[in-house]
């Protein structure tokens, strides 16, 4: 799990990406989201985006933003079981997989917008 954060701010508010991507399937989602958002929201977005299609996650991989190392986030996880794993400062084998994803995703924006920055989502 990561986040983009920096594209313009849309109609809606919306100013940044929540990044999932299974390890497994290579399967990636794309949540918008407010950057601004505290580590209940973002719980609700993934379960409401991710654990509604593919379940309980045994293993969470994430970057060490607040977000995902909150005592909430942390409690969260505990009680479903769920692993809670932390990548170091760039170390690839972790967490080079979602940077891929988020440059791939950056480029797409970039091409797909073109002159109209605003209208990402």
């Amino acid at each position: 799990m990561d986040f983009i954060l920096g594209p313009p701010h849309t109609q809606r508010h919306v100013d940044s990406i929540f990044v999932v991507v299974n390890r497994f399937s290579k399967m990636a989602h794309f949540i918008p989201c407010k950057k601004i958002v505290d580590a209940i929201h973002i719980a609700f977005l993934f379960f409401k985006e991710i654990v509604r299609l593919h379940g309980v996650p045994r293993f969470v991989i994430s970057n060490r933003n607040m977000k995902f190392v909150s005592h909430f986030w942390r409690r969260l996880w505990k009680k479903f079981g769920t692993k809670l794993q932390f990548t170091s400062a760039y170390h690839p084998k972790m967490n080079g997989q979602t940077k891929v994803v988020n440059r791939t995703l950056g480029g797409m924006l970039c091409f797909l917008v073109g002159e109209h920055p605003k209208q990402w989502i």
